[in-house]
């Protein structure tokens, strides 16, 4: 006797059936749904234009859905936060804090994708090469999106001159660790790569005479020839006498000097005073750019001993002695030129006088007859001797008479626009150019 096997009772189809119909449908709204939110997410913002939103460090989800709802970058701070779970947890990535930059209109997948990379929102700070380590400081504690003191301050030439980016809320001891940092990995790839038969014994040398170089020039192609002016004195055994050097003797870098070099400042020992000492100073003057390293660790071959400005900014170069003061005799004629065509124009630019004072003048010069006025010398064109006999002056920038009250004892000399003569045992003040009579 056969048994027929038993039949799947209906009860159990229908629910079998019920049950494919309830996954299908979960799927089906899933995917719907996923594709709802997808539409939804992109569609264009409430922001009107473009603002910027500040994460605050520590900001939970919550905290960072309800501050972009509020400055009107999304519409639900509870889609914005369910998005930005979804992005901590599928990424594996951690909202950061900083400044967030939203165009107008930003849908919340933009906010969403911007929040996921950190594109925060960075600010810039530059440091000209040439400043001094006051100079950088002073810079940063004007910086109102910098916060915090300068914990350890730097020593001259640590840094280097560059620009560097900073999020809202950095610390300005933070840019200087920076640039402290950038400054030592530049000297350790430069300085195996230096030049053979530098008078250099260390990366500080270097930076020593750098930081001269920087303050000598500001043109680019210029640095490669000055440095090796330096480098051939110090080749020499001759003082560098640079300008610069007078002046960050006297300022310690903090500040200008605001008037022209005299000679007594020349003469004043300092430290730093390269018209006074051998060699180089105790440290740098500055924090020389890497153009100015480079320079000095491979600087030009050539035998110049001597440079002099030339009136458009740049400087002339010379080998010897002779070279050297006929171009300064050039300096000063252009100098004089300059002055003239100065006082021309100031006497333009004057009320005439009248016929009875021209009178008086002219007659006042003819009775005392005219004798040269001593030529002004620059103190930088003046030979200095150093200490094996020899004119060493590298006469880096031809400096002005003296000023305040280090006037030349002469009976007659220039003052403004005036030469003082003595009549009748009296002082006469006669314009240096005869007005015209009217």
């Amino acid at each position: 006797m056969s048994v027929l096997p038993k039949r799947k009772s209906r009860s159990s189809k229908s629910l079998i059936g019920r049950l494919f119909n309830w996954l299908f449908a979960l799927v089906f709204l899933a995917g719907a749904s996923a594709g709802l939110a997808w539409f939804f997410a992109n569609i264009e913002g409430p922001l009107g234009k473009d603002k910027v939103v500040n994460i605050p460090k520590g900001s939970s989800t919550i905290d960072i859905a309800t501050r972009l709802n509020e400055q009107g970058v999304v519409d639900s701070s509870i889609i914005t936060m369910l998005g930005i779970t979804a992005v901590r947890y599928t990424f594996d990535v951690e909202p950061k804090a900083g400044e967030y930059e939203f165009a107008a209109g930003s849908s919340l997948i933009d906010v969403l994708r911007k929040i996921k990379t950190g594109r925060t929102l960075f600010y810039k700070v530059s440091m000209p090469e040439g400043f001094t380590s006051w100079q950088v400081m002073e810079r940063l504690k004007a910086n109102e999106i910098l916060v915090g003191d300068i914990s350890d301050p730097p020593a001259e030439g640590e840094l280097l001159p560059d620009t560097y980016l900073f999020n809202r809320g950095g610390t300005r001891q933070s840019i200087i660790d920076q640039m402290n940092t950038a400054q030592k990995k530049l000297i350790e790839k430069l300085w195996p790569a230096r030049a053979e038969g530098l008078p250099l014994k260390t990366p500080e040398e270097a930076l020593i005479l750098a930081s001269i170089v920087e303050k000598e020039t500001g043109q680019a192609d210029e640095r490669a020839q000055v440095a090796a002016v330096f480098v051939n004195r110090l080749r020499r055994g001759m003082r560098l006498q640079s300008d610069p050097t007078i002046i960050y003797g006297i300022t310690k870098g903090q500040g200008k000097l605001d008037r022209p070099i005299r000679r007594s400042d020349i003469r004043q020992k300092t430290d730093y005073n390269t018209y006074q000492i051998d060699g180089l100073p105790p440290t740098p003057i500055a924090n020389p750019g890497r153009a100015s390293i480079e320079a000095v660790l491979n600087p030009v071959e050539t035998k110049h001993l001597y440079f002099v400005a030339d009136g458009t900014g740049g400087h002339v170069f010379a080998k010897t002695l002779a070279e050297h003061n006929a171009n300064v005799r050039k300096w000063r004629s252009w100098l004089r030129d300059q002055r003239e065509q100065q006082e021309a124009e100031e006497q333009q630019t004057e009320q005439p006088q009248t016929e009875q004072q021209a009178a008086t003048e002219e007659a006042a010069a003819e009775e005392a007859p005219e004798q040269p006025v001593a030529e002004e010398q620059s103190a930088a064109s003046t030979q200095e001797t150093d200490s094996q006999g020899s004119d060493s002056s590298a006469a880096s920038v031809p400096l002005p008479a003296q000023s305040g009250n280090e006037q030349p004892a002469s009976e007659q000399q220039q003052s403004g626009n005036f030469r003082v003569v003595e009549v009748a045992g009296r002082s006469v003040p006669i314009p240096k150019n005869k007005p015209q009579r009217q």
